[in-house]
């Protein structure tokens, strides 16, 4: 079931960081305020769920660490992930192949100490001024030797729970199984279900004996569960690039955090005489899988309600064998955390075929709306929309309108006539492709461009996918956003002081490369092959810049208060023998990082085009205020906690030999 190690204390202290309002630290105020909303940031300096709060607001109200200060910060210390200890080889044979670069956890703080989890699934208890290992526990999820996931071994974190007597941290793993363990000791606790819990129980075609084609488990989780009251919220992902239409749905559960009883089940896709079953024609919701959620999510705990954010069904780009809009997919759905009971939804996207999934948590942010106090919803999208509604009723705040859109040309296909579309916020990426989006240094550039236009299908958003056509000499339609979107699972940063939302966006093409597969292989009729970016002329990139932004929404106006690159240089522009002499504008080469709002910063990872750094924003005007230098490529969502009246701030990074958890602090004290 999993192994724990646990390190002897001698020598080290569990620090408390229960704070009362108005403590003085070294000279310096930190300001903390009761938490009484689930959209109000962390509370007396801990960060008790993945995005701060079960709002997803990725806030703190400390503010030891400002502008004037940030580039003193030192590194206070930094973990090795444990995954380096383990002797894959010995374990699974001189053939395995299990990669733990991929460190992408975000930890939590509770009372001096820091719940983190590895790339396969080991979690530690670390103390949060030190680093010392406390105890571990290794699930052994790595001993079927493939992830569930493509992109391999991967997690975003775990839940806490704590009723003033017991605390468990609690997580699911890439193989499929649902853990409690006592936040104390790491030991699991065998009141719920025994210790550990089969998430592929009970959900259709998800035999764990029958495994999927790549020799994974059919079910897994990436991001951490999420706690309301008593009942722990779980979700679930299958493999998406599967070769058959006949998929495990990816099923939404709630479960009893002191028995470990399953409390509800959400049919992500519909089961016979259900809501919503119709949307599913010709009964393809008997064998269509994924729908589910992959991404965090988020609840409001005053409401009782959790926000699921949905993604694509099987497969991806053709969706001829499930005609209909196929709810719940690609939605946002509020239920009852006690009962499941679906309470409202919206659907973003209809009978998604360009694999847009909702990728992240819904941010919660209560905002006035020409004098009217509204507690809202705002989902960020990788269409590039942010949709926003009142989070009790789901009401758009601003009409959305359902507008006509392109038809696709793939045999058998039955897109949508129409999508829905916000009237605010504006977008905060490029959306669909035109001749005034392509790369535009010099006259030649573009002509270039043009040229390489010609061998693609091409649109405003929503474009279908289509086949490579011989007579029109076209390989397939080029997507922007790409499938991994204006937004993706980094999300957006809330500032609920000043009821700003802070969004990392991407802007770039790609085209879904578009064929079959012999009859022996898949019952799909149409299948993407490969996911193909398209190069523009001499290497370059086929838009124009910025390929990175960071956009800051006021949230009252539901207006685009600025936006800005994320990095000015992009080392394979700049090198490029193609721009030499040009005076180039600001690249945003920087990547798409989540952000971390502080009372007094907006901070993220960048990779700059000739290293990786953490950055530090005015809030205001998006302006870089300053920097600091990281020793590997930033590959999680930064956190900041105080322990004993010290800020600290911690991000993970990857492409060390063992990936790292960095944690900074200013000097002294």
């Amino acid at each position: 079931m999993g192994t724990r190690r646990l390190i002897p204390k001698t020598g080290a202290r569990i620090l408390s960081s229960r704070y009362a309002c108005g403590i003085f630290a070294s000279g310096i105020f930190l300001l903390f305020t009761p938490s009484m909303f689930a959209q109000s940031g962390n509370a007396d300096g801990e960060w008790t769920s993945y995005a701060a709060d079960a709002g997803s607001t990725k806030y703190t109200n400390l503010n030891q660490i400002d502008a004037d200060n940030f580039d003193e910060l030192e590194i206070a210390w930094r973990w090795a992930s444990i995954d380096g200890d383990l002797d894959f080889e010995a374990m699974l044979g001189p053939d395995a192949d299990v990669s733990y670069g991929r460190l992408q956890a975000t930890p939590l703080m509770i009372d001096g100490t820091l719940y983190m989890i590895t790339a396969v699934n080991q979690v530690a208890a670390l103390s949060a001024t030190t680093g010392e290992l406390m105890w571990s526990f290794d699930p052994q999820a790595y001993l079927s030797g493939t992830s569930i996931s493509p992109l391999g071994y991967h997690h975003r974190g775990v839940a806490y729970w704590s009723n003033g007597n017991k605390s468990r941290v609690l997580f699911a793993t890439n193989d499929g199984y649902l853990f409690s363990l006592d936040a104390g000791t790491g030991e699991p606790d065998l009141a719920f279900a025994g210790g550990r819990i089969d998430m592929t129980d009970g959900v259709p075609r998800a035999n764990r004996v029958a495994l999927d084609y790549t020799g994974a488990v059919p079910l897994g989780t990436v991001s951490p569960p999420i706690v309301v009251g008593d009942v722990l919220i779980v979700n679930q992902i299958t493999s998406n690039r599967p070769h058959y239409k006949e998929r495990p749905p990816t099923f939404v559960r709630g479960y009893n955090i002191l028995s470990g009883e399953l409390i509800w089940t959400f049919h992500t896709i519909p089961q016979g005489g259900e809501f919503g079953v119709d949307t599913w024609q010709e009964e393809s919701w008997r064998y269509t899988g994924n729908g589910g959620v992959w991404t965090q999510m988020s609840a409001d705990l005053e409401l009782g309600y959790v926000y699921l954010p949905t993604e694509a069904p099987t497969n991806d780009f053709y969706g001829g064998h499930r005609p209909g809009d196929n709810l719940f997919t690609q939605s946002v759905v509020a239920l009852d955390a006690a009962t499941g009971e679906r309470v409202w939804h919206f659907q973003m996207i209809h009978h998604g075929v360009w694999d847009y999934d909702t990728p992240a948590a819904p941010n919660l942010i209560d905002i006035n709306v020409d004098g009217r106090e509204i507690r809202a919803l705002a989902q960020v999208t990788k269409q590039g929309f942010t949709y926003v509604f009142d989070r009790a009723t789901g009401v758009p705040v601003w009409p959305i309108i359902e507008r006509p859109v392109p038809q696709g040309t793939m045999p058998g296909e039955r897109t949508s006539l129409t999508q829905p579309f916000p009237t605010k916020p504006p977008a905060f990426v490029v959306q669909g492709l035109t001749e005034d989006d392509l790369i535009d240094f010099t006259p030649e550039l573009k002509a270039e461009a043009l040229e390489i236009l010609d061998n693609y299908a091409y649109g405003p958003l929503f474009t279908p996918a289509s086949l490579p056509n011989d007579n029109t000499g076209t390989r397939g339609t080029i997507f922007v956003p790409s499938a991994g979107g204006g937004a993706n699972w980094p999300g957006a940063g809330v500032d609920p002081e000043t009821n700003v939302l802070f969004v990392p966006g991407s802007n770039g093409a790609f085209y879904p490369f578009m064929g079959t597969l012999p009859e022996d292989e898949s019952n799909f009729r149409f299948y993407r092959l490969a996911n193909r970016g398209v190069s523009g002329p001499r290497g370059l990139p086929l838009l124009k810049p910025p390929y990175s932004t960071i956009t800051a929404y006021d949230m009252d106006r539901g207006e685009i208060l600025w936006q800005v690159p994320n990095g000015d240089g992009m080392a394979r522009v700049e090198n490029s023998s193609a721009v030499e002499g040009i005076d180039l504008p600001p690249l945003g080469g920087g990547g798409r990082h989540p952000v971390l709002v502080t009372a007094t910063l907006l901070i993220h990872g960048q990779n700059a085009g000739y290293g990786s750094l953490l950055i530090a924003r005015d809030k205001e005007t998006g302006e870089e205020i300053s920097s600091l230098e990281l020793p590997a490529n930033p590959g999680a969502a930064p956190m900041s906690y105080a322990v004993d009246g010290k800020q600290y701030i911690a991000i993970a990074v990857n492409n060390t030999p063992v990936p790292e958890l960095l944690v900074f602090a200013l000097p002294g004290n």
